[in-house]
């Protein structure tokens, strides 16, 4: 790629749909959308120009798109917007990809594509043992030997999820913001369920590190990104470093390894 040129990455979420645009090593422009499977193909093409016009970009300058979805319904619109708006293939991270990473899963088709793309970008930053917070919907820990393995993972629900669970299922209490509440020992409703969400959250952070630090034959490094990762890290002094970009990062270096011949000609 050429410094005018742009490489678009897209991390979909459950709740939220990631939109990262590289200029050379640089991420220029990242856009922050809600995951819908009720839009069309036509709706994001819209929603795309709308971006790129606000960021004063051309999109014909955009010479590869590379995605992965932990959302299957939406491949289709987002595919036909990259086709029809965009007039590329794009590169999709799943099976067959090259990731440059072993996958120690019983069934490595079962690993979900955003938890591939954070442990390459991880190890290719660090170079180094590790364990990976991903604090999104579902919150995910992902486990990376000191020679480039991925050795598996965790997975539990998102502190969301469960706030959204508690408000929905207990009649009498509100829904409240995920933030500290000023004492752990709350004296109000609001203040008793921010303690217990956050806190045991927290906790439960804290105790899935260690147990799968007990495991590892070497000291991981914990690193995390996700929607909350700056919530959290704020309270453990188990996470080391926090890395909003790293999924985006990731997929810029699943396309360096694959792009053979891809973009735009």
């Amino acid at each position: 790629m050429n410094p005018r040129e742009l490489l678009l990455v897209i991390d979909i979420g459950n709740t939220n749909t990631v939109l990262g645009l590289f200029k050379g090593e640089r991420l220029a422009h990242h856009w922050r959308l809600r995951t819908s499977v009720d839009r069309t193909g036509d709706e994001y093409g819209i929603l795309l120009r709308q971006l790129f016009e606000g960021a004063d970009l051309l999109p014909r300058r955009v010479v590869g798109v590379i995605l992965a979805s932990v959302v299957p319904p939406m491949m289709r619109p987002m595919i036909a917007m990259i086709e029809g708006y965009l007039g590329l293939t794009p590169m999709v991270v799943g099976p067959g990809i090259r990731t440059h990473m072993p996958i120690l899963y019983e069934n490595p088709r079962e690993v979900g594509a955003d938890r591939i793309v954070n442990a390459v970008a991880g190890y290719e930053k660090h170079k180094r043992g590790l364990i990976i917070c991903d604090l999104g919907t579902a919150t995910t820990f992902d486990a990376v030997s000191p020679d480039g393995k991925y050795m598996g993972g965790v997975i539990a629900p998102g502190i969301g999820i469960s706030a959204e669970a508690l408000f929905r299922r207990a009649s009498k209490l509100p829904r409240v913001e995920i933030a500290p509440p000023s004492r752990v020992i709350g004296r109000n409703t609001v203040e008793s369920m921010q303690s217990g969400l956050l806190y045991g959250y927290v906790g439960m952070v804290n105790e899935l590190i260690r147990r799968m630090s007990d495991e590892m034959d070497f000291d991981p490094y914990v690193m995390a990104t996700g929607g909350l990762a700056d919530v959290i890290a704020k309270e453990t002094d188990l996470i080391k470093e926090v890395d909003k970009e790293l999924t985006l990062r990731g997929l810029k270096l699943l396309w360096e390894r694959n792009a053979t011949g891809l973009g735009r000609p």
